[in-house]
């Protein structure tokens, strides 16, 4: 570890991500290891919550979505409001070698980790936009700059440990992420047809925001993870798949040519991976949960029913496509579940206006943000529209 603090600016500091990433630095600071040092924080509209974060860790610099929420802090901080203020922030105070934890929630997400990139900040990678919607254009500025991306989403933190094993992404022959089955694992189409939101929000393993949580139930985030998976390790759809674990305890696979399978294993405590990506290559000891193996005793895989949940089957065909495909499903899934939240429509419909957008889109290649951005509010007014005929 270098004598110097790691600059570090979390970017969603007060989701659940953020929060458990701040849990990470407490504990570093508890020990008396100041390995990392918070210079700005990023939040959408909660205020009293950034406040209290930057107040305990005496950050220099906070930005805030909404321009007029309420924020408490001394003088000394200086606060940037408004859409771009994370971009602002970035553009700045961040500097190269700095890491910038990317865990802002959709599309507003993506600008602030290319602004980052392109400043030369190795990237602790959360937001699945950033790479389903834009995935071209963010790895190749990222090999551009020079600078790293590491995963955070347990999944795709699993593969990145794993890997390490190989010389070559040549040897590997498959990855496997694993996913918990969410509520519905059990149940029937007929089931599924009649559940309601406050079904679709009782996952029995994870704690997170409803549009997680219901992009849980219809496995569609397996299906932006097998897409970001695609984009992170430069996999084709045939060697990325998903099987269902309910336990949460393996976190993903990787298979090489010679039939060795690697994975990894750990409680499920975002925690691990989050303090992984931020301490990458070092390991250290940590507050997040520890396995207990006089404890385990079962470890169970099935494999995923695609006529129950065909989210796999539509990130398939996206890998597949490329191009703008990414940005239509991820915009026409963020409609549906809020028209499923909203009420406006069926559980099992998700998945159905997901496909029908991607049926009626113009597939095509993006070079630009711009390009993404376009693709992005096409699909939305295109799914918003099928909610409402």
């Amino acid at each position: 570890m270098s004598e110097s603090p790691r600059r570090v600016f979390l970017l969603g500091s007060t989701g659940s991500i953020g929060t458990n990433a701040l849990d990470v630095v407490r504990d570093f600071a508890r020990r008396g290891d100041g390995r990392f040092e918070v210079v700005g924080l990023a939040a959408a509209r909660n205020g009293a919550s950034l406040a209290a974060q930057a107040r305990e860790f005496g950050v220099k610099v906070v930005a805030i979505a909404d321009a007029n929420a309420t924020l408490d802090l001394p003088c000394a901080v200086q606060t940037f409001r408004g859409p771009q203020s994370a971009c602002e922030m970035l553009l700045a105070h961040a500097r190269r070698g700095d890491l910038v934890v990317a865990a802002m929630v959709g599309a507003a997400g993506i600008e602030p980790v290319l602004v980052a990139i392109e400043l030369g900040c190795d990237i602790a990678l959360a937001n699945k936009e950033a790479l389903v919607a834009a995935g071209a254009i963010v790895m190749a500025a990222a090999t551009k700059s020079g600078i790293r991306i590491i995963p955070v989403d347990s999944e795709h933190n699993a593969l990145f440990q794993c890997l390490k094993a190989s010389t070559s992404m040549d040897e590997v022959r498959r990855v496997v992420l694993t996913a918990s089955g969410g509520p519905f694992r059990t149940k029937s189409l007929a089931e599924m047809a009649r559940a309601t939101v406050e079904d679709a929000l009782a996952h029995p393993t994870w704690r997170m925001g409803p549009k997680v949580t219901v992009d849980s139930a219809s496995l569609m985030n397996k299906a932006l993870e097998l897409i970001e998976a695609h984009w992170l390790f430069g996999l084709g759809a045939d060697r990325i798949d998903a099987i269902i674990h309910p336990q949460s305890i393996v976190h993903g696979f990787v298979e090489y040519l010679d039939g060795s399978v690697l994975a990894q294993l750990s409680p499920p405590d975002m925690r691990t991976p989050i303090q992984q990506a931020m301490c990458d290559p070092l390991r250290a000891d940590g507050p997040s949960r520890k396995l207990d193996f006089a404890a385990l005793r079962t470890l169970s895989f099935e494999p995923v029913d695609r006529e129950r949940f065909p989210a796999i089957s539509l990130a398939h065909r996206v890998i597949s496509a490329g191009g703008n495909s990414g940005a239509i499903l991820n915009a026409a899934n963020e409609v549906a579940v809020r028209a499923f939240l909203d009420g406006q429509i069926g559980f099992l419909e998700i998945a159905e206006l997901v496909r029908e957008t991607l049926d009626g889109a113009t597939i095509g290649p993006v070079s630009s943000l711009a390009e993404v951005f376009s693709a992005d509010a096409d699909a939305r007014a295109r799914a918003q529209s099928m909610v409402h005929a």
